[in-house]
């Protein structure tokens, strides 16, 4: 578990590697002192823009130290992901920065092990895969079988491919963002 000034660091340093990729700049460098921000693992970098997702970018599993990951996820969710154009530095002021430090994969056995929104789901079916982050399932409402269709679909699989033929994993995640007051300032 990141402590409260981990987290602060990962949002600031995510926000600081946004613009200064946007302004032509290198990354931020940072050396990071704590365990929290050396570990390896799997995290995502959610962007929205007036409560509208603008971005979003992961891995599952990362070979880099947590603070480079966030700085890879935080670019690539701002300018890779497909189904939006780039962010440009005339929306920096309204983007909001949302971490999402993931846990490492377990292999479902049984349906019954997946709780929502504590889980996030990650589907493999030969070529085709698909994930959702803990948190999408409770912002939109789904019960444990709409999730289930819900990942099939992101996976572009039939709705029902979790049943059979399918290998699904679930994780937990640690999720923080920019709204957390403590986030903004951590002298307050």
């Amino acid at each position: 578990m990141l402590t409260d000034q981990e987290k602060h660091t990962l949002l600031r340093l995510a926000r600081e590697t946004i613009e200064s990729y946007l302004s032509g700049g290198r990354r931020s460098r940072l050396e990071a002192t704590s365990a929290g921000l050396r570990e390896h693992c799997g995290a995502f970098v959610t962007l929205t823009e007036h409560g509208q997702l603008r971005g979003c970018i992961g891995h599952l599993q990362s070979d880099e130290e947590l603070h480079h990951t966030i700085q890879e996820m935080a670019i690539a969710a701002a300018t890779q992901d497909p189904r939006f154009r780039p962010v440009t530095r005339a929306e920096l002021a309204d983007l909001h920065i949302e971490i999402s430090v993931l846990s490492p994969m377990v292999k479902v056995a049984d349906i019954s092990d997946i709780e929502v929104g504590r889980d996030g789901l990650y589907i493999v079916s030969g070529y085709s895969s698909g994930v959702l982050l803990p948190q999408v399932a409770t912002e939109w409402g789904w019960d444990r079988d709409e999730f289930l269709r819900q990942v099939c679909r992101k996976a572009g699989l039939p709705r029902d491919s979790w049943k059979a033929g399918s290998t699904l994993y679930r994780f937990s995640a640690q999720v923080f963002d920019e709204q957390a007051s403590d986030m903004l300032d951590p002298d307050q």
